[in-house]
């Protein structure tokens, strides 16, 4: 079966990403996570930076692995963004009714 044959979009070429797309992600994922272990090995940072600091960066990768890897950039995502972004409201909430409830 050739790429002009392609079912979810008759009479345009399929669009390939190349390895080089690929190679970038990945070391740009290694390096978002040689800088959290650097950050931790350190050791002279405050702990409450520490901790935001590390969160952010978790963020920031799992957006990242998100787009790159499992494609979410691409058009025709929309329920599974929809899904992803109704579940963070949801842990959200849960966490700050856990701490709510825990320190009140």
């Amino acid at each position: 079966m050739s790429s002009e044959h392609h079912a979810s979009s008759p009479g345009k070429p399929h669009r390939v990403e190349g390895p080089k797309n690929h190679y970038l992600a990945y070391v740009v994922s290694i390096l978002l996570t040689m800088l959290a272990f650097a950050a931790v090995i350190y050791g002279g940072l405050d702990k409450s930076f520490l901790i935001a600091f590390l969160v952010v960066l978790g963020i920031v990768q799992a957006v990242f692995q998100l787009a790159v890897w499992m494609h979410m950039k691409e058009r025709g995502h929309t329920f599974p963004i929809i899904g992803l972004a109704f579940g963070f409201i949801i842990a959200l909430t849960a966490v700050i009714a856990a701490l709510y409830w825990m320190w009140w």
